[in-house]
C-alpha cells in the first residue's frame, strides 16, 4: 500500500522561459495565480549552503529569489510543472539564438476596429 503524500511534504520542479533563459526551480507549492494569466510559485528549495560543491547556476537563482516570497509566472512561459520525489539542483540555463526548443504558443494580435482582414 503507498502512502499518499500531503501538502507539506510535496516538492515541485517548476521549468519556465524568462529573458532568454531557461528557469528549473523547486518550490513547496505551485498554485493558480488570482491574477489572470499567471501561476503562483512559493516556498522556494535551493540547496544547504553547507555542501561544498558549490553551483554556480544555483548560486544565481538564490541571489535572484533572496526575499521573494511568492513568484507570479505568465502562463505561456511555463514549460513544464512536475511533483518529484526529492528536491535537485536549481539551475538557470541561457538560451542562445536557435537554441531554444520551445516557443511560447502564439497569440493572435488585436486588430483595431474598422479593420477586417
Amino acid at each position: 500500500m503507498t502512502r499518499k503524500k500531503n501538502d507539506a511534504e510535496r516538492i515541485y520542479r517548476i521549468t519556465f522561459q524568462s529573458q532568454g533563459k531557461l528557469y528549473e526551480v523547486y518550490a513547496k507549492e505551485v498554485s493558480s495565480s488570482p491574477l489572470f494569466g499567471f501561476i503562483e510559485v512559493a516556498h522556494f528549495l535551493f540547496g544547504e549552503r553547507s555542501q561544498v560543491i558549490v553551483d554556480s547556476s544555483e548560486e544565481a537563482l538564490k541571489t535572484e529569489f533572496a526575499g521573494v516570497k511568492r513568484a507570479f509566472v505568465p502562463i505561456h512561459a511555463v514549460i513544464r510543472i512536475d511533483e518529484v520525489e526529492r528536491q535537485g539542483a536549481a539551475r538557470i540555463t541561457s538560451l542562445e539564438k536557435g537554441e531554444a526548443r520551445v516557443a511560447p504558443f502564439p497569440l493572435p494580435l488585436p486588430q483595431p476596429k474598422g479593420e477586417k482582414k
